[in-house]
């Protein structure tokens, strides 16, 4: 059962995680913790013309909730905050629906589909997603998802 989690795939993406640390001047930070698990994680952020322009992460998380950070830390610049709140409704709707798994830039979200049989690990598996949403909200005054959606609460 364990070995249907904890895959190679994730193992690797935990093991590759980038953009860790904290940023000197961001814009915002949010900080997120998984209710069942106590996975947590800080993000800082800064927007650019609409876009995330830089990232960085302090997570405390199980390999689930690292793979996940490193995938979002590796297709995170570049990305509106609006696509980001995409990805995160499309992972919580393969997490808790059994929908398909993000496609194109965000395809590698995918070798999280087993989590879904795993309620108390969905937590950590929505940090790093979660996090930036809460952060891009507090520079734009704009919420990008539904609050009462989100399978993280504030830290």
């Amino acid at each position: 059962m364990l070995d249907d989690l904890y895959t190679k795939e994730v193992l690797r993406a935990a093991a590759m995680i980038s953009r860790v640390g904290r940023l000197d001047n961001p814009q915002a930070s949010a900080s997120r913790v998984s209710p069942v698990c106590g996975s947590k994680i800080t993000v800082d952020v800064c927007i650019t013309d609409g876009a995330i322009s830089d990232y960085a992460q302090d997570i405390h998380a199980c390999a689930l909730g690292q793979s996940a950070a490193s995938i979002v830390a590796s297709h995170i610049i570049g990305t509106t905050p609006k696509d980001v709140a995409s990805v995160a409704a499309n992972m919580r709707a393969m997490l808790l629906d059994g929908a398909a798994p993000p496609v194109g830039t965000w395809v590698d979200l995918a070798i999280l589909q087993n989590v879904k049989g795993h309620k108390a690990r969905h937590g950590a598996v929505m940090l790093a997603l979660e996090a930036t949403l809460e952060a891009t909200s507090q520079i734009s005054g704009i919420d990008y998802d539904d609050k009462n959606e989100r399978l993280t609460r504030k830290a």
